[in-house]
């Protein structure tokens, strides 16, 4: 099955809302992009002002082409916006996406921030695009989102060697992992229990 066309759409949880990228959600992202570890695993230093420019512009232009669907993620109680994230690597003929380019502000890591994101792309992929696959990649030094996607139930299939070039001429290792379609109901009542369950002060969400 062909995956449908990724379309610009809202995302609404209990605790986020996902809103298409717009040059207005510079500020409010700025705002929080100030903090080095959010980009350490990055190809962009968003602390830099023309690394952060650069982001947004290329953000919107792959918004714009239709070949990306990169989201702000809001605080759903009022409207802050808290981080990004995106839908990129869409092959429709292959039923695939990947999930990815996802940064939060440190105030709402180890909260329901995440896993509801994660369940918001990974609903909207399976249940309304028709995705076969979803893929999703990190820097594999970077033990805080390898750990993070295993525990959405994510498959680690592999590791790109020397795969990327990032910040300070360092070229990553890249690990990868995917859910698959039938996989899909597992993962989601996963997610939907970690939820519904509140997170211990000082655990990992």
């Amino acid at each position: 099955m062909i995956l449908k066309p990724v379309e610009p759409v809202v995302l609404t949880g209990r605790h986020v809302r996902l809103e298409p990228i717009e040059a207005r959600h510079a500020d409010g992202l700025r705002a929080i992009a100030g903090d080095p570890d959010l980009w350490r695993f990055m190809a962009i230093d968003g602390t830099d002002p023309d690394g952060f420019d650069r982001l947004m512009r290329n953000a919107i232009a792959a918004r714009e082409a239709g070949t990306q669907l990169p989201f702000v993620v809001h605080l759903a109680a009022d409207g802050t916006i808290v981080g990004s994230t995106r839908y990129l690597n869409i092959a429709p003929v292959d039923g695939g996406l990947e999930i990815g380019w996802t940064w939060y502000a440190r105030s709402v890591w180890a909260t329901p921030v995440n896993p509801e994101c994660k369940l918001l792309l990974l609903r909207h992929a399976f249940e309304v695009l028709g995705a076969r696959r979803v893929a999703l990649r990190c820097d594999q030094r970077n033990r805080r989102s390898h750990d993070a996607i295993l525990r959405l139930g994510a498959v680690k299939e592999g590791v790109l060697r020397r795969h990327l070039l990032v910040q300070d001429g360092v070229i990553r290792d890249t690990a990868v992992f995917s859910i698959l379609d039938d996989e899909w109901p597992r993962v989601r009542a996963g997610l939907e229990e970690r939820l519904s369950t509140p997170v211990p002060s000082g655990a990992v969400a």
